[in-house]
Formats: C-alpha cells, structure tokens, sequence
C-alpha cells in the first residue's frame, strides 16, 4: 500500500512539474513586458511575430497583421521562388549551332564575369568556339530601374541597372594607379575625364544619361576604389565581349529564339542565393527572378513571374502583400511580420535540414550582415535571419534557437523611425536574446 501511494505522489509531482514548465513555456507575458518598457518601439511603426516551429503555430504578436516596407526582407521571397522554379545551377546562356555559327541568347545571369562568382564556363565557351560569334538581343520591357527605386541612387554601386545580359556585375571598377585612375574592366578607360566643378574630396561621378566618368580634379588617394554602375546596352555589351574574349562578336537582330535551344548552365545556384543573402546583394536578387521568369515563360516577365506566385502561394497568407521587385530597394514593397513568417514556413518545408537552411541566412555573430549585430551565447550563434535597410526601415526576419532547444520563427520590421538606425538594431538585437535566454 506504502508502494502505490509513493507512486503516486512521484506521478503527481512529475506532472506538476511538466506542466509548470509547459506553463512557463507559453507564458509569453514576461515578453509583452519588454515591448511595454521599451523606450525606441513606441515612437514608430513596428511590428513582431514569433511562431513556434516546434508546436507549428504563431505563438506572439505586436501589429503582427499590419503592413511595412521591408526593404531587403524582400530577399526572402527571391529566396523562395528561386528555391522553387531555378534548378541546382543557373542557366548562363541558351544557344544553338548553325553550321559555321553559334548564336546566343542572354539568360539574365549575373555571374558572368562576376568578380565573386564567374565560374568562366560561359567565358571560355564563347573565348574557345571555333564558330563565329552571333549574340541576339532580346526584347524586353523590364526597365532598368524597379518601381520605387531612388533614381538619385543611379551613381552607387548597389542600384546596378537590371538587364537581360549581366557583365561584370554591371559595375565599372576605379583605383588608384600611381598618379590617376584606372578601371576595371580597362574598357572604361576611354570615358574617364576630369571635372572642373570645385570639390572638396576626390571622386569619379557618372552622368546621370552617358557613361562618362569624371574625376574630380585632387590628386587622387592611395589606395582609392569605388565600383560605379554603368547604363547597360546591348552595344556596350558587345564591346565588352569584344574587349575580354579578343574576337570578333556580330549582333544578329530580328532573330527568333527556336524552341528547341541548349543551355549551357555557369554556377552552382545555391553559391548565388547564398551571396545574395548574406551581403544583401541587390543585383543578384533582381537578375535571379529575371532567370525565374525566364525559366517559367520563355522570356523576362518579371511582373508576370511575381503574379503568378502571388496566385500560387501567397494568396493563402493570412495577409495580402505587395511586391514590386526582387531586392527591396523599392519603397512599394509591403508585407506584414505574419507574411514574413509564412514565407519562412515555405523555405522550411523546402529545406528541412536546418544546418542547411541556415547556410541561406546570416549568423549573428558570425557572418553576413549580422556579424557585428549579435554576441554569440553559450559561444554559438543562436539566430539566422535576414536584415533589410533603406531610410528610416530596418527590419529582420529568420529563425531563433533558444537556449531550451525551442526552434522559432520570427520577423520584426521597423519603419517611420526618426532616431538613428543603430538603437533600433539594439533593440531588437535586446528582445531576441531575451528569447533566447527565456524560452
């Protein structure tokens, strides 16, 4: 009798502490308690949600179904679709042989001649062809410039033009070379001039309409670099061809592409998506849903690529969301946290493995656009997540582990705030690792 009632009374204590713990688990009261003592959230537009991967369901929220700019949040979505329609290597380019010929067509790959990523695949095909050299331009109306991007932005190097036949990441190179400038590629060495128009400090501006690039007139600093887009063509792209691969390339218009085309595939997929996350790379994520709608409907509709996920997909958010690029740079961007978080539950069904899944987000701590926001805790990085700023928007988006061995998911976007960037880094930086140290 002794025996039973011990039993007993251990079964009762066991349950009381199972659910005490479960209790304290749930118990997210002591989190809405850091929101409400905040002293940067309140003075703007914020907005959280947190969903328990574990128990697969939303678990917190502060203005959770309400809509902001993510700026480059948007990342996740080119995440998902490419994951989605680009297969494990990106197309470089399509092509067919014509007797003596070989013609080709662009893809929208952004590696060729990347200085990060050129496999040199497409490079050395066309370099070693024994055919002549027919490239064909493609109609398009995608414009060189999204929706609501900054035109006055035209001169940085992280607004490149969006074109159907990338080269060089868009970008023209400047450094210093003993008393001037040379650039990269040395194409570009014909259009530097010197401005008169006084200026303090040395650099090379380019016209808003020409790739003219002007150096202001200073000596020039040791050690001096700067990447400027230059305004993409299909001219410029032929010289450039021309340039680095020494022979003759024709442009054959009025060509229409076969059916039946070869695709010669350039990097590894996986390789870009990860570049394009981790250091936020614009023109990456425009030129992947370019080869997105390219691969879906034969040509570059991009419009037409982000409707028809709407349609597929994102019409069963609990949200609605409106995207006009691939990047975030445009200010017409608008998604809520709990979008954000489905989009992240997408990316997790199609890579379960979460050690690889992680691969895709910066570390905090440890690389990426997070690598100075985190300390790592217990010596490990505990969160992945995409970070997205453009003025007055900061916002991030990914996956916590606490230290309990709970999985989250988790979005948290900013918008309308007056103060500087970096406290409200903090602060969000402050709340993830209360849950990472409280749940």
């Amino acid at each position: 009798m002794k025996i039973c009632v011990c039993r007993f009374i251990i079964q009762l204590i066991v349950l009381f502490v199972f659910s005490l713990s479960l209790v304290n688990a749930q118990d997210f009261s002591i989190l809405e308690e850091q929101f409400a003592k905040s002293p940067v959230l309140p003075k703007h537009h914020f907005g959280f949600s947190l969903y328990d991967l574990d128990s697969n369901k939303f678990v917190f929220g502060k203005q959770e179904d309400q809509h902001f700019v993510p700026a480059s949040n948007t990342k996740v979505f080119t995440l998902f679709t490419s994951l989605k329609i680009i297969g494990d290597s990106i197309p470089g380019i399509q092509y067919i042989e014509r007797g003596d010929s070989l013609i080709f067509w662009g893809t929208g790959d952004p590696t060729f001649l990347h200085p990060k990523l050129d496999t040199r695949k497409v490079y050395d095909f066309l370099r070693f062809s024994d055919r002549k050299l027919f490239y064909v331009p493609q109609y398009t109306s995608e414009p060189a410039y999204r929706e609501g991007w900054s035109m006055e932005d035209y001169a940085y190097d992280y607004q490149p033009e969006v074109s159907t036949f990338p080269i060089y990441g868009n970008l023209a190179r400047f450094k210093s070379s003993g008393k001037g400038v040379v650039a990269s590629p040395k194409y570009f060495d014909r259009m530097i001039g010197i401005s008169e128009k006084p200026s303090k400090y040395f650099t090379v501006k380019r016209a808003f309409h020409s790739n003219q690039f002007d150096l202001t007139n200073l000596n020039v600093p040791s050690g001096y670099r700067v990447s400027k887009p230059f305004i993409w063509s299909d001219s410029l792209l032929v010289s450039l061809l021309q340039d680095t691969l020494h022979r003759e390339v024709y442009t054959l218009t009025n060509y229409a592409k076969p059916e039946v085309v070869k695709t010669l595939y350039s990097a590894p997929r996986n390789t870009v998506l990860r570049e394009m996350m981790l250091p936020s790379d614009n023109f990456l994520a425009e030129h992947l849903t370019m080869i997105a709608s390219d691969i879906r409907f034969k040509g570059f509709y991009t419009d037409s690529l982000r409707s028809e996920v709407q349609k597929e997909y994102y019409s069963r958010f609990l949200d609605s969301i409106e995207l006009r690029d691939g990047s975030g740079l445009s200010t017409y961007n608008r998604v809520s946290p709990r979008s954000m978080i489905e989009v992240l539950l997408g990316i997790r069904d199609l890579i379960p493995d979460e050690s690889q899944r992680y691969l895709f987000f910066p570390a905090g701590g440890v690389d990426g656009t997070l690598r100075n926001a985190y300390a790592l805790d217990q010596g490990v990085p505990f969160v992945w997540a995409k970070t997205g700023t453009i003025h007055s928007v900061h916002c991030q988006s990914g996956y916590i582990v606490t230290r309990t061995g709970r999985h989250y998911a988790f979005s948290f976007l900013n918008n309308n705030f007056m103060t500087a960037t970096s406290s409200v880094r903090k602060e969000m930086v402050r709340i993830m690792t209360f849950i990472r140290q409280n749940y």
